[in-house]
């Protein structure tokens, strides 16, 4: 048994669950669910992101709508540091992605976006000057070189 398959239950309705460590509960099983669970834990367990500084389903309000960033991961004295949306594998991380991830960092200011679906990764680095112009990087930063290079 792996120990993905002790994180996954079906309840009582009948509805698989997955266990969501950072929100410490049971939540519905969709696939945009899964592909963020794996990417969280790939975070965790091979780029070394400290577990308490990821946030999962923020609320932020972007203009006067109630809006939620599927992940952000936080500096050690908690400013915002990552926005991550996260698709299903099926679907696929296009211009209106990015430019989602772009409308909810207007608010958040954050110098990186990871945009995820499984198959596909796009990290990137937004100038801090302008807030908008965004650099394309060959992989997801590392914990280590991200704080490096930001503190």
């Amino acid at each position: 048994m792996s120990a993905w398959s002790e994180k996954i239950k079906r309840n009582a309705a009948g509805k698989d669950q997955i266990w969501c460590a950072w929100r410490q509960q049971w939540v519905k099983l969709t696939p945009e669910e899964w592909v963020r669970q794996q990417l969280l834990h790939l975070l965790e367990d091979e780029y070394h992101y400290p577990h308490t500084l990821i946030g999962v389903e923020v609320a932020i309000t972007v203009g006067d709508v109630q809006k939620r960033c599927d992940a952000i991961v936080y500096s050690p004295s908690l400013q915002p540091l990552m926005l991550i949306e996260c698709k299903a594998e099926t679907v696929p991380l296009t211009q209106k992605t990015l430019d989602q991830a772009i409308t909810y960092n207007r608010r958040l200011n954050v110098p990186y976006l990871i945009l995820h679906n499984g198959p596909q990764t796009i990290a990137i680095s937004i100038d801090q000057q302008d807030n908008q112009t965004p650099s394309y990087l060959s992989h997801i930063p590392h914990w280590e070189s991200l704080i490096y290079a930001n503190f």
